[in-house]
């Protein structure tokens, strides 16, 4: 079969390997939870793959990312080590965060990942912050932020985007749109047509996409985050896409039928983009190895991170912010 001109094949096969690490790892994640390696929540990204990949992967290192409390992907495909952030999960040294963050806090500035955040929109005014920042420094990085659509909700979302139209700060919004508020469906409370169209009530050009459309989402991403850096102000994707798994790992959803998650199953971003490029004359054996190295990849980082050493105790305090005693000084 001849290959399409229009498809840059290396880049989509490595596109296609980094949503099967995304995938692999939030697998592993889970059966570590289920082991009782890790506490707290876990919120996973399957079936969300292609937002991280389609957009991270058309970042510079320098530019910075702002996620959400479903940041694990993300964070992956900004650049972050898989071992370092399973350790972080696991709690132990060696962790992105030295182990304090944890799942919904993971962060890496040396790839410039900023945090995740447990609060819902609370990323949008940091995202925001950092992008002022940058401006004053006069650097021609950007500041990506992530969000879910229950983000578009609240307050920090019309604060923050209209405090960087204001100002035309270099950020791209994202909305990964996965269709549920935790255990509700977002449509039944969100008043008008959704995060686009609230972005250019404020000025801010949106595009509305198929997020588990690799190929149409990191052409629309290389294209905003192109006219961010050009210095044409922010701009807004919509993403809409779909968790497979529960809000949490040990959500059951049962409130989707099974019918319906059958049917996002079957729009499996990793598996849409393997059929194009089989199309393409792809060998299913090199797409296949793709998969395989993830699973064996992300297996070895769970094993390693069981062997990690836990955190000094005398690390407890440090990197702790000691604001003085509210009794003394008033704020």
């Amino acid at each position: 079969m001849k290959t399409p001109a229009n498809l840059d094949l290396p880049r989509l096969q490595a596109l296609h390997a980094l949503m099967w690490r995304i995938r692999a790892f939030e697998e592993a994640a889970i059966a570590a939870q289920r082991e009782g390696l890790v506490l707290g929540a876990i919120h996973p990204s399957i079936g969300q793959e292609a937002v991280a990949a389609g957009v991270c992967a058309n970042l510079d290192r320098a530019d910075l990312l702002l996620s959400t409390h479903r940041g694990h992907g993300h964070t992956l495909a900004k650049g972050a080590d898989a071992l370092a952030m399973m350790r972080e999960l696991f709690g132990r040294s060696g962790g992105t965060c030295g182990g304090k963050g944890g799942s919904m806090h993971i962060a890496d500035f040396g790839v410039g990942m900023l945090g995740a955040n447990g609060v819902v929109g609370a990323n949008i005014p940091i995202a925001v912050g950092a992008a002022q920042a940058l401006r004053l420094r006069g650097s021609d990085a950007i500041v990506t932020c992530i969000f879910g659509d229950g983000a578009i909700n609240r307050g920090p979302f019309l604060e923050g985007l209209n405090w960087a139209r204001v100002f035309d700060l270099p950020v791209l919004f994202v909305c990964e749109d996965n269709g549920f508020s935790a255990t509700t469906r977002t449509a039944e409370l969100t008043g008008g047509d959704g995060a686009a169209v609230r972005a250019e009530s404020l000025g801010i050009p949106a595009d509305s996409l198929d997020g588990n459309d690799l190929i149409a989402l990191d052409a629309a991403a290389r294209g905003a985050i192109a006219a961010v850096r050009e210095g044409g102000g922010p701009r807004l994707l919509h993403c809409k896409t779909y968790r497979i798994s529960g809000h949490t790992a040990v959500d059951p959803a049962t409130y989707r039928p099974a019918e319906e998650v059958e049917d996002w199953r079957r729009a499996c971003p990793i598996d849409r983009l393997a059929g194009t490029l089989e199309m393409a004359g792809i060998d299913p054996a090199a797409l296949n190895d793709a998969r395989r190295a993830a699973e064996a990849e992300m297996a070895e980082a769970m094993a390693a991170a069981r062997a990690s050493d836990w955190p000094d105790a005398a690390l407890a305090f440090a990197d702790v912010q000691d604001a003085g005693d509210p009794r003394e000084r008033a704020f």
